[in-house]
C-alpha cells in the first residue's frame, strides 16, 4: 500500500490536545483541513471519553461544521448530555487555540449484547475494492494532503466525472500518530467525502459545501476499506443533499448524509 510522506493525521501532545499535520489538509484551502480527520478526531474523543462504558457503541454522530478547521493546535472537549441505562448521549467539540469552537458532533451510544437478537443485514451489495481500479483525486495545487493520505478506488463514476459514484477509500496512515486505527475512525474519515465523489455540479463553477455531517451505523466496519455509494441533490434556490450509503467488504453498515449549501462560484 502506498504511503504518505506523514505518519499520522495527528500527533497526540497531550490527552486532548492535537497538532495536525499536512495529511489534514484539504483540497480548497491551505490553511483549512478535510473535514474527515477532524469528524474522526471528535468521534475518537468520544469513544475514549473517560468513563465511556464498555459495553456501548456509537450508533449516530450529528457533526456541526461551525466555520473551517485550520490547520493549528486543537483542543478536543467531551461532556455528556444524557446518561441512561440503554443509551447514552454525548457531545465533543473542537476549538484552536485562543478561538472558538469549529466543530461539534453529538453522538448517540447504544449498550450492545452481542448475539442477543437475530442478526438482520444483507452480503455484499456493491463490487468490493480487488475489482475496482485506483484513481487519484482531482488536480489539488499542493503535493500533501488528505487527497495523498486516502487511498480511493471508483467502482464507479469518478471525481472528474459528475453525477453518482462508488467509492471505496481507506486511510494510508493512522489517525493519530503511534495509535491503532478505531473501526469508527476509519468510517468517519471517510464519510465527509460524499459530496465531493457525487457531485451534480462543476466544481470549477460551483461551489457545493456540506455545513454539517450525520452518519448512522448499524455496525461498525470490517477491515482496512470504507466504500461510500453516493448521490447528490441539488434545488435550484441553492440547497443540496448528498446521501451515500456506507459498506464494507461485508456489506452494508450504514448511511451518511451531509447539507449543502450550493452557489455559483463569484
Amino acid at each position: 500500500m502506498p504511503e504518505s510522506e506523514a505518519e499520522a493525521f495527528y500527533e497526540r501532545e497531550a490527552q486532548d490536545r492535537f497538532l495536525p499535520t499536512e495529511c489534514t489538509r484539504g483540497p480548497w484551502d491551505a490553511g483549512s483541513q478535510h473535514a474527515g480527520p477532524p469528524a474522526a478526531l471528535l468521534g475518537l474523543a468520544v469513544e475514549q471519553r473517560p468513563g465511556a462504558r464498555p459495553d456501548m457503541r456509537v450508533a449516530r454522530l450529528s457533526y456541526e461544521i461551525m466555520r473551517p478547521v485550520p490547520l493549528s493546535p486543537l483542543t478536543v472537549a467531551t461532556r455528556v448530555l444524557r446518561a441512561g441505562r440503554s443509551t447514552e448521549l454525548v457531545e465533543a467539540a473542537l476549538t484552536p487555540d485562543g478561538g472558538r469552537d469549529v466543530m461539534r458532533v453529538t453522538a448517540l451510544r447504544m449498550k450492545t449484547a452481542p448475539h442477543s437478537v437475530p442478526e438482520v443485514s444483507p452480503g455484499p451489495q456493491v463490487p468490493g475494492p480487488a475489482a475496482a481500479p485506483h484513481q487519484a483525486f482531482f488536480p489539488v495545487p499542493w503535493d500533501r494532503g488528505y487527497h495523498t493520505a486516502m487511498e480511493v478506488r471508483f467502482a464507479a463514476g469518478s471525481f472528474l466525472a459528475t453525477g453518482p459514484a462508488t467509492a471505496w477509500m481507506r486511510m494510508r496512515v493512522p489517525l493519530v500518530a503511534g495509535e491503532e486505527i478505531t473501526p469508527l475512525s476509519r468510517v468517519l474519515t471517510a464519510a465527509d467525502s460524499g459530496n465531493g465523489i457525487s457531485a451534480e455540479l462543476d466544481f470549477h463553477r460551483y461551489v457545493f459545501v456540506n455545513a454539517d455531517l450525520t452518519v448512522g451505523l448499524h455496525r461498525h466496519p470490517e477491515g482496512e476499506w470504507v466504500c461510500l455509494d453516493a448521490r447528490t441533490m441539488v434545488d435550484g434556490s441553492g440547497i443540496g443533499l448528498a446521501e451515500s450509503a456506507l459498506h464494507d467488504e461485508k456489506g452494508p453498515l450504514g448511511r451518511s448524509t451531509q447539507s449543502l449549501y450550493v452557489a455559483a462560484r463569484g
